[in-house]
């Protein structure tokens, strides 16, 4: 199976990212309320994916793309930003730090699936 970890501080948008992922089948989901959760199960058990809102408490999803793609051990792991911050400039910001994907929200669950498949294949 593959895992899939999402870091988004709506627990609204979590179940919704939980449910489109799950109906998939074959990929098991750890949800993270905040960026800094979300580096705290990183070293716990490896992913495939991540995905990850912008805007959140603590460590937002930028500095998470940025840890990410700096570190040895996750920079290989692809990365999905869904965001509110829907401007080209947001965009093009989280593009050139390392995601290697960028939905605005609300976004396309289908679209959403592709890109898993896609990324996790």
């Amino acid at each position: 199976m593959k895992k899939i970890l999402i870091a988004e501080d709506s627990s609204t948008m979590r179940s919704l990212l939980v449910a489109t992922i799950e109906s998939l089948g074959g990929y098991l989901v750890s949800e993270a309320a905040s960026g800094f959760e979300a580096l705290r199960l990183l070293p716990r058990e490896p992913v495939d994916l991540i995905i990850t809102d912008i805007n959140m408490p603590d460590i937002n999803g930028l500095e998470l793309v940025s840890f990410v793609r700096g570190s040895e051990n996750y920079r290989h792991i692809p990365l999905f930003i869904i965001s509110t911050e829907g401007s080209e400039r947001d965009r093009e910001k989280g593009l050139a730090l390392g995601a290697n994907e960028y939905l605005v929200k609300p976004f396309d669950p289908a679209r959403l699936q592709e890109l898993i498949k896609q990324y996790t294949a």
